[in-house]
């Protein structure tokens, strides 16, 4: 089932579906998710809480502000989280990917916005019911906390980038670390490297303007330290890389 209009978190009732295929124990991202720390038994009294949601490109799973009344487990595709600035401007947070749980910060509204780079498939779990769920596991209480140091870490690099590094250096960083996700999320590293964001999404993220994002990625290109293909590039000299985002 898909939303037409507005966001998944707004327009609950039109996003829930039960899950299907065959349910959480098989799930191609439980061994990277927070529901890893569950048993076969656990996983069905999870399952029997959550609900999935699928968007379209462009659909937000929820926006800035917005009641925060669920949790999301993403399973397919990718969604970025942004945050729109006193002055209109806006600031890309950060990028979701499989494996990732959204929705966890204690604050009673979403502080950024949730949107859809290409189809997404999640589950949902209402907050309470996940609440309890967690209060009655203590391991996956422990799982959260771990997922917890792992989006500081993120979130850490993401000041790292933000600070003195030179434009080649912050792209040649995003790269790798996107690189690095990937794998983390399929379990093996691919030289090639999806960007579903649109060069003002990784501007946006990276504190550039979009014609210094493609200047960058050109300049990378011409050096052979990438090759751009179609919906993504192709990392050709990690080693070169490497040694630009450890700048």
């Amino acid at each position: 089932m898909q939303v037409d209009t507005g966001s998944c978190e707004a327009s609950a009732q039109a996003c829930r579906q039960r899950p299907s295929g065959n349910g959480c124990e098989n799930c191609q991202v439980r061994p990277i998710s927070v529901c890893s720390a569950l048993s076969v038994r656990e996983l069905a009294e999870m399952e029997a809480l959550s609900q999935h949601a699928r968007l379209d490109k462009g659909q937000a799973l929820f926006g800035q502000d917005e009641p925060a009344g669920a949790v999301f487990n993403v399973i397919e595709g990718s969604l970025r989280l942004s945050r729109l600035l006193p002055d209109g401007r806006r600031q890309v947070m950060g990028f979701a990917l499989p494996g990732d749980f959204l929705g966890l910060a204690p604050q009673e509204r979403h502080s950024v916005s949730a949107e859809a780079l290409a189809p997404v498939r999640t589950c949902r779990f209402e907050r309470r019911d996940f609440a309890r769920l967690v209060e009655a596991k203590p391991h996956l209480l422990m799982s959260l906390h771990e997922r917890a140091g792992y989006e500081l870490t993120l979130a850490q690099d993401q000041m790292l980038l933000l600070g003195r590094r030179t434009a080649e250096e912050k792209v040649a960083a995003f790269l790798l670390a996107l690189r690095e996700r990937y794998a983390r999320a399929t379990g093996h590293a691919s030289v090639t490297v999806e960007l579903p964001m649109g060069r003002q999404d990784m501007g946006d993220y990276l504190g550039l303007t979009i014609e210094t994002v493609s200047r960058m990625l050109t300049r990378l290109d011409r050096a052979r330290a990438i090759l751009l293909v179609p919906g993504g590039a192709r990392l050709l000299d990690v080693v070169r890389l490497e040694r630009l985002a450890a700048s």
